[in-house]
């Protein structure tokens, strides 16, 4: 195996010139979050399952289930997401173990947008191509993520790392917007048969994330490995070694575990929102779908603006009590949208506004800050367990969601409950002595956090 491309140079336009890199991979990966994930796939599937089953009464088979068409989208997400926590501690074990951080992104980059772009020829009753691909997808998408994420504290000094950390999630809802609007656009205009026009959405977020993902991979630079190991089975064997001590070792940092699991839960409340908003904007405030296609495309871009307002905000005023700010106005939000009236399309733009505005910030400073409490040379590895805290959350937000809705029946009932991962997150966050965290990892504590 060749040895991995190493960094010569460390001078401000190396760094960023890697910077403007960087933010491209998010511009190119953004488009299966949102075209493919947020709005096509799991309508598209769900009607390719229904004609598989015969009807809505029917079964599709699945991994030896028996699933009705409704439910088959839930599940293989359920199951990619216990794929991803799986895989993605081994990619990241590997990316630092052998110094080829590049070259893993790079394949699984293209291994996802391959998989999308395989959408294309889902149609009829193919259900079970749709499935696979998007297992596969998904799975590369989030083992991508976690060596695009270990790289910022590759690419950014320590003071650096909140304006480049926002200008990449900045840029990335620019691009999955962008994309987004053109296949709404396609999508709405009648033109084309419906199904053939997501089967070109769907492809299109394959073939945009693929010509994207040139740019990082050409100028993003590898830095050294731990080790040089001849075999793949070899690097293999000796990643899964180094990640059960990176699990050991999380002992002997105990703020980075704090850290963690406040970002677990609050992220938790973010996330839980988002993919609930739409199901809340129907059932509850009985508003249709442009509207909801409406508000998605707003929270795509002033997200934009608002992840680059918080960065600046962190600059000014410390990226911690950024943070915390931003939980207090998702804290506030989702207590507002208790009370949001029937039918009324102005108050939930409003809301979805404010949400937008505080989105991208929440998610980019946290990413800075994480990076600055994990040890050196040991990234990709520590980026795997954020990741895997990213889509853990996703099963505690739904757990609540399903238990208030059994309990009160109420969709309101069940926003509000959102409220207590907002609060322990806050007060969990507060409490970690950051300094401290960043100190005991081996860092340097920046000025402004």
């Amino acid at each position: 195996m060749a040895a991995p491309q190493v960094v010569e140079e460390e001078s401000p336009q190396a760094r960023r010139r890697e910077h403007r890199a960087w933010y491209w991979y998010d511009w190119a990966d953004s488009a299966f979050q949102t075209t493919a994930l947020t709005v096509f796939l799991g309508p598209y599937l769900t009607a390719v399952a229904t004609t598989a089953a015969g009807g809505e009464e029917g079964f599709v088979a699945f991994l030896g289930l028996d699933l009705r068409p409704k439910a088959y989208f839930t599940s293989i997400v359920t199951v990619s997401v216990l794929l991803q926590i799986v895989t993605m501690p081994i990619v990241g074990a590997l990316a630092d173990h052998t110094g080829r951080k590049k070259q893993i992104m790079g394949f699984l980059a293209y291994l996802g947008a391959a998989a999308t772009l395989g959408f294309y020829f889902v149609s009829g009753d193919r259900y079970l191509l749709g499935g696979w691909l998007f297992l596969l997808a998904n799975v590369a998408f989030g083992g991508a993520r976690v060596t695009y994420d270990s790289f910022l504290p590759q690419i950014a000094r320590a003071d650096e790392r909140d304006a480049v950390s926002s200008r990449g999630w900045a840029f990335g809802y620019l691009g999955g917007g962008l994309l987004l609007a053109l296949n709404l656009a396609l999508y709405l205009s009648g033109g084309i048969e419906e199904g053939l026009a997501v089967r070109i959405s769907l492809a299109s977020a394959g073939l945009w994330w693929a010509m994207f993902a040139i740019i990082p991979m050409l100028r993003l630079r590898n830095r050294p490995g731990h080790a040089h190991d001849a075999t793949v089975p070899r690097a293999v064997s000796g990643s899964l070694r180094q990640l059960g001590r990176t699990i050991a070792d999380l002992r002997r940092y105990p703020r980075t575990l704090l850290f963690l699991v406040a970002y677990l839960l609050y992220n938790d409340g973010v996330q839980t929102v988002i993919s609930f908003s739409s199901t809340y904007a129907e059932h509850e405030l009985g508003l249709g779908k442009s509207t909801q296609i409406g508000a998605i495309l707003m929270v795509q871009f002033v997200a934009f603006g608002g992840a680059l307002l918080l960065g600046r905000l962190a600059l000014r005023y410390g990226t911690k009590r950024t943070v915390l700010a931003s939980l207090v106005v998702w804290t506030a939000v989702v207590g507002v949208a208790y009370f949001l009236q029937k039918g009324a399309a102005i108050q939930f733009f409003a809301i979805a506004f404010f949400i937008a505005i505080v989105l991208g910030g929440t998610q980019a400073l946290s990413r800075s800050l994480y990076s600055l409490v994990i040890p050196p040379g040991r990234e990709a590895e520590y980026f795997s367990l954020y990741q895997i805290s990213d889509k853990g959350s996703a099963f505690l937000g739904s757990l609540v969601l399903t238990l208030a809705l059994q309990v009160t029946d109420s969709y309101r009932t069940a926003i509000i409950s959102l409220i207590v991962f907002f609060v322990i997150g806050f007060v969990l966050l507060m409490i970690v002595n950051l300094p401290r965290a960043i100190r005991e990892a081996g860092n340097e504590v920046p000025d402004h956090i």
